[in-house]
């Protein structure tokens, strides 16, 4: 095969370091958002020159990958389909028109999925610039510290983190960051949502990424040591284990209530921690059915040849199914679209609690909570005449009609869109803890509004006007 044959191979981790989502194309897996040195100093988005091809290129490619595929490709009978499929369509000069090495990695690209399914699966081009970044597989100091410090700015992917109506604590994470780096941020979340009752982790524009930062948080969850997953890898007919950590930085959760939101774009270990939670039976999985990759990948290097690859070189065994999510995702529990998922959840933990709550208190927080969101989700339709009648001064409250929305002020305060609950009851978005009741007299003239706390105080104020 002369030249064709040498090439780079770097470990799954050090190409995923590498990788920016423009070289991949998209693939999930990289949204870790690591820079190859090649990168740095371009711009945001740029699209590196490509370069011209012709047939003998082609092939030369063409030898470089299936080699690659029948030596390392996790189903060696499926590297060999692969061969077969590509060769026998060079053959037949399918590829002649293409003279673009980036088109011409995109169209095997497709024509290997045909035969594999598998979304980890990938060639690329790669320009000169790029592949000076992966020379010796090295990155200086220097260069190390940039890529961490652009990890921290990015928080290790950790988005969002709060306390929800009901102490549901919620986290949006867009990554699974290798926890020797993203470790301390990870454990601030966890004790940030220590004391919660239910937890939902929002995976839904989650790609991915490092086993460990999966191992590090599913431990927060589980008394005892608990066997997630297993990698088996098949150059080296080896499988390797990984089990929840024996100490954990503050307290475990684990009666803590777990909801996993999901979408299509749900992808690889994001789709590994919500099958691993699934079939644990410690979360309840709401949304879409996941992406359907669950494939460790190395990344192999053809630098004369100006290509890389993905190249998956094992599959994932779950302990309790013996096999995994590749090629079907994973099925929620609860399938709602990706963009209701949240509010479903929301509702879903607040039953749950309700359900199985012995505090009568505290059941009837839980109930106010629960009464606010399903008004949220499926406000009732109020006649504007009846709106129209509750328009008005109330003392220090004004209540006013807007292109038929009622809207809640009180003195400088600001002022409150008013979803109803009913004819005469509101609530309002940013004030979980206040609704609003108009009463009416012995002749069905509104006279009063009424302030509802949660916690049952109650204020009122007659209409002056």
């Amino acid at each position: 095969m002369g030249k064709a044959t040498f090439s780079t191979i770097l470990s799954f981790k050090s190409f995923l370091m590498r990788l920016t989502l423009p070289v991949f194309w998209g693939i999930l897996l990289v949204l870790i958002g690591f820079s190859p040195r090649s990168t740095l100093s371009q711009a945001p988005g740029a699209m590196p020159p490509d370069r011209t091809i012709d047939a003998q290129t082609q092939k030369e490619i063409i030898d470089s990958v299936t080699c690659a595929l029948n030596e390392i490709y996790v189903f060696p009978d499926v590297a060999q389909k692969m061969e077969k499929h590509l060769r026998k369509k060079y053959q037949k000069k399918e590829y002649k028109e293409i003279t673009s090495l980036r088109d011409f990695g995109q169209k095997l690209t497709e024509n290997l999925q045909e035969i594999s399914k598998d979304r980890h699966l990938r060639v690329m081009f790669m320009s000169d610039e790029m592949l000076a970044g992966f020379q010796g597989d090295t990155l200086t100091d220097e260069e190390k510290k940039r890529e961490l410090e652009k990890r921290q700015r990015d928080n290790f992917c950790f988005k969002e983190i709060k306390l929800l109506e009901g102490n549901i604590g919620y986290i949006d994470f867009r990554c699974f960051s290798d926890a020797g780096d993203a470790g301390p941020t990870a454990v601030a979340a966890m004790n940030f949502l220590a004391h919660t009752d239910a937890i939902i982790f929002d995976l839904r524009q989650n790609g991915g990424g490092s086993p460990s930062m999966i191992q590090l948080i599913s431990s927060y969850f589980f008394d005892e040591p608990v066997h997630l997953n297993s990698f088996y890898i098949r150059k080296s007919d080896s499988t390797h284990q990984f089990w929840t950590q024996s100490h954990v930085q503050g307290p475990r959760m684990t009666d803590v209530d777990i909801y996993v939101l999901t979408s299509s774009r749900t992808f690889s270990g994001a789709e590994e921690f919500t099958y691993n939670f699934k079939n644990l039976k410690r979360g309840t999985i709401i949304g879409e059915t996941t992406g359907g990759g669950a494939h460790p990948v190395d990344g192999r290097i053809f630098s004369n040849l100006n290509v890389g690859m993905s190249l998956p070189f094992g599959r994932a065994v779950n302990p309790i199914t013996g096999t995994n999510w590749e090629g079907t995702g994973v099925e929620p529990d609860i399938k709602v679209p990706a963009d209701e998922a949240f509010e479903v959840a929301h509702f879903e933990a607040l039953k749950k609690l309700y359900d199985k709550c012995k505090d009568e208190e505290r059941k009837e927080e839980l109930d106010w909570h629960i009464s606010r969101l399903n008004a949220l989700r499926n406000p009732v339709t109020v006649d504007a005449s009846v709106l129209q009648e509750y328009a008005g001064v109330y003392g220090p409250r004004k209540i006013t009609l807007e292109n038929g929305v009622l809207y809640y002020q009180r003195e400088d305060n600001p002022k409150y869109r008013a979803i109803p609950m009913g004819n005469d009851t509101f609530i309002f978005e940013k004030l979980d803890y206040f609704r609003i009741q108009f009463i009416r007299d012995s002749s069905g003239l509104v006279n009063e509004i009424v302030g509802l706390y949660l916690g049952g105080h109650q204020d009122s104020h007659k209409r002056d006007r």
